[in-house]
């Protein structure tokens, strides 16, 4: 079998009809054709490395190959943990919710959706939905979507850059237009959607109301740390962390306990070396990813001059994440 060494992913641009036909803030080079462009999934199983002997594969097919090496012993399934795309949204993406693990159970269907969304750009007018309005019931929300006025029962929060949204399975939402957001999620693209303003689009209305939960921790979530390095989230699903590096930072990709999980490096702004001893380095930029696998151990990102990047892993342990407001989506009473 073949040595893993960090990985340079190739985007997936995925067509959708609430999309934007310019992506030149984050991929000027890209020809964007008759259909706008909502979603590049930076760590799909369709994804292709760019680099090395393993040059042309899909991450889906060497995860199924590699196993733990590159997954690591946190992942929950055997498959690549954690799917981390840019959601460029021009105008409202449906009402939708997405399964808890046991829902997804079920239904076979290999895991729930918990997502998170890091804002990198918003107008001043950017808004998502969040949740609903307090007091809203089950059959409300039914009722609403058959009269076509269910966005009037959503929660809608203001968003900023900087802002970290924590969305986790079970909660309502939307997105609305003129932001780009860096969304972490489970491996997953099970989606229910319940309501998508008259566009002939199939609803899953029954499963989506099956899969509505009456509280969930849905909300803003306050970053912590300093010095270059900030938290942005942590959960049971994903810990995403931002970094500014001016210097050489070695990371692992391996615990004390010897407990392991693959690290996701998506470049933001500037330029980053990813060294590791066995293999050539890869370079990073903005909108490109690197996905470094959960047997490599110790590996080190230089930048040139400044290199801002997120990292995404799967935590040892974590609970739920502190969230402004936690959201209440249904009313128990009725």
């Amino acid at each position: 079998m073949e040595q893993l060494y960090p990985l340079l992913l190739l985007p997936e641009f995925h067509e959708r009809v609430w999309g934007t036909h310019d992506l030149s803030a984050f991929y000027p080079s890209h020809k964007v054709g008759n259909e706008p462009i909502g979603e590049v999934w930076l760590t799909g199983e369709g994804c292709r490395i760019a680099n090395g002997s393993l040059q042309g594969r899909t991450l889906g097919e060497i995860s199924k190959e590699f196993r733990d090496k590159l997954n690591g012993t946190l992942a929950r399934e055997q498959r690549f943990p954690l799917l981390v795309k840019i959601i460029f949204p021009k105008d409202k993406l449906s009402v939708q919710v997405h399964p808890d693990d046991e829902d997804a159970r079920k239904a076979s269907l290999p895991c729930g959706k918990t997502e998170c969304w890091y804002v990198l750009d918003a107008a001043p007018s950017a808004k998502v939905g969040l949740g609903l309005k307090p007091g809203a019931h089950r059959k409300e929300v039914e009722d609403s979507i058959h009269s076509k006025n269910m966005e009037q029962l959503l929660n809608w929060i203001s968003v900023k850059p900087g802002d970290m949204i924590y969305v986790d399975a079970g909660t309502v939402h939307a997105i609305g237009p003129d932001c780009v957001l860096l969304e972490t999620q489970q491996n997953s693209d099970t989606t229910y959607r319940l309501y998508d303003y008259g566009r002939p689009r199939e609803l899953h209305i029954g499963l989506g109301l099956q899969a509505m939960k009456e509280v969930t921790r849905a909300g803003k979530v306050k970053s912590r740390g300093g010095n270059g390095h900030v938290v942005l989230i942590s959960s049971p699903s994903f810990a995403v962390d931002k970094m500014m590096l001016k210097e050489v930072k070695t990371l692992n990709t391996e615990e004390v306990s010897r407990r392991s999980s693959p690290h996701c490096i998506i470049g933001l702004r500037g330029c980053g070396i990813i060294e590791y001893d066995g293999a050539p380095a890869i370079s990073v930029g903005r909108g490109e990813a690197a996905v470094v696998p959960a047997s490599i151990g110790s590996y080190r990102i230089r930048p040139q001059w400044e290199f801002e990047c997120v990292r995404a892993l799967v935590p040892v342990s974590a609970s739920e994440p502190e969230t402004e407001n936690p959201v209440q989506l249904l009313s128990a009473a009725r």
